[in-house]
């Protein structure tokens, strides 16, 4: 049985909502009823999922969030007496450090729900209080600009505390179960990520009674993802992914590692290289239902990119599309995909196998988005998947989408027509992503 169905189950919001699908204004617009579904409003839905940072990382001092600028930490001398207490120093967005993030580094900042291990880690000889910041909000505008517009979750987690491959995993499949009471999780043992490894690769595996590590199979996997309940149902999809030439890895993409898409026609298809072929796709009225925009290493936020690109790219995404006649039945999820090793405060929510991992930030754009929301609600990557589910009738995967709340009774507002759409300054212009030559590595590296 699966994760989802082995673990006390959240009890999952109604979906709420309804009216034909316009491209433009609110002409025809119909009121929301209690039985309709987001589908009546939302035609496409598009996933953009950036890298490596935690809630208080990004959102530490916004207006009406949960952050906080005061870390937890173990009891210490100070010059004043013992201190349980460090307050996290504001930092640059494009500051050069690579903190630890696999699952035991999960537990060891965990430390029992205490959220005080950060103190204890070894950052590439940095001594841990490196990690207890947060980026100066200036640094971010953009991200800041959409919250204020539109809805900022605080309570987002991550699936399982662990790194980039599994993340980008949970974010298609809503978990890594291999068989019951195993899941993959970390990455694999050597590039590339996915089906062209190279013979002898293996991943690690945590089961459900706690050994870690384990070996496990090579990564290439033949679990159901999005792609299947999808096609099940003949809604059209594409991963907009960056190619990866350098030894690094082939092609980092979820669908790398799905046996069914990486030899399938689907990945020639499907599978859209590089990612900037979504502005292509937005102003030729390609767009499909359902899309996951992933980065270049430069536009990621990762902490060791050096580059403060990352706003501006998710901003020309969404800018593309407000401009476009997409925006009237549109929704733009932009979602972190793992805490990066950064301190955070709040202790995520305990399932059992499984456990979720820390807070990252969630972003949700739309004509129907309350304006400057904070969703305190607890969610969890199955509820991005959990909503793509209910907008377009999907069967569920039966995975963490079963447990996962659906935001959509929380996050938008039916009952008034779209919005006009306001664009969102940013940095660099949507032009210069489009002649940005790739950095030809892979978004991660675990």
């Amino acid at each position: 049985m699966k994760r989802a169905l082995a673990i006390a189950a959240l009890t999952s919001l109604a979906a709420c909502g309804g009216r034909a699908a316009t491209t433009g204004n609110a002409a025809g617009f119909v009121p929301a009823q209690a039985d309709a579904s987001p589908g009546r409003y939302i035609k496409h839905v598009v996933i953009m999922v950036q890298e490596n940072r935690s809630f208080d990382n990004f959102f530490a001092t916004f207006p009406g969030a949960e952050g906080t600028t005061v870390g937890h930490t173990p009891p210490r001398k100070t010059a004043n007496g013992t201190s349980t207490t460090y307050p996290l120093k504001k930092v640059v967005l494009a500051e050069h450090i690579q903190p630890n993030y696999k699952y035991k580094d999960y537990l060891h900042d965990y430390d029992g729900g205490k959220m005080d291990g950060f103190w204890t880690q070894n950052v590439q000889g940095h001594p841990g209080s490196i990690l207890y910041q947060y980026v100066d909000p200036a640094q971010i505008a953009p991200y800041w600009s959409i919250a204020k517009q539109y809805v900022l979750a605080d309570h987002m987690f991550q699936t399982v505390g662990s790194n980039s491959f599994p993340s980008h995993q949970d974010l298609i499949a809503g978990a890594t179960t291999i068989s019951e009471g195993k899941e993959v999780i970390d990455q694999p043992s050597a590039f590339p990520w996915g089906c062209d490894a190279s013979v002898g690769t293996y991943t690690t595996v945590l089961t459900a009674s706690g050994k870690y590590p384990l070996h496990g199979p090579f990564p290439c996997f033949e679990y159901r993802t999005m792609r299947d309940v999808l096609d099940e149902k003949g809604v059209s999809w594409k991963y907009y992914v960056s190619p990866v030439h350098s030894k690094a890895g082939l092609v980092w993409s979820a669908f790398a590692a799905i046996r069914a898409v990486r030899y399938g026609p689907e990945w020639n298809t499907n599978v859209s290289s590089p990612e900037k072929n979504v502005f292509a796709d937005i102003a030729g009225g390609k767009l499909p239902a359902v899309s996951w925009v992933i980065p270049d290493f430069f536009n990621s936020d990762h902490s060791d990119t050096t580059t403060d690109t990352g706003p501006s790219w998710v901003t020309s995404v969404v800018n593309a599309i407000g401009n476009s006649p997409y925006w009237s039945s549109t929704v733009i999820v932009v979602v972190w995909d793992d805490w990066g090793g950064f301190y955070d405060h709040v202790p995520p929510p305990q399932y059992g196998f499984g456990s979720l991992g820390f807070r990252v930030p969630m972003l949700i754009v739309s004509p129907y988005a309350k304006r400057g929301y904070v969703a305190h609600k607890v969610y969890e990557f199955g509820s991005i998947l959990k909503f793509v589910e209910s907008t377009f009738g999907l069967a569920s995967l039966g995975t963490t989408d079963v447990r996962a709340r659906n935001f959509a009774g929380d996050v938008f507002d039916f009952s008034k027509s779209p919005r006009k759409f306001v664009p969102i300054a940013a940095k660099y212009s949507q032009t210069f992503f489009e002649h940005q030559p790739s950095s030809n590595m892979p978004v991660d590296s675990e």
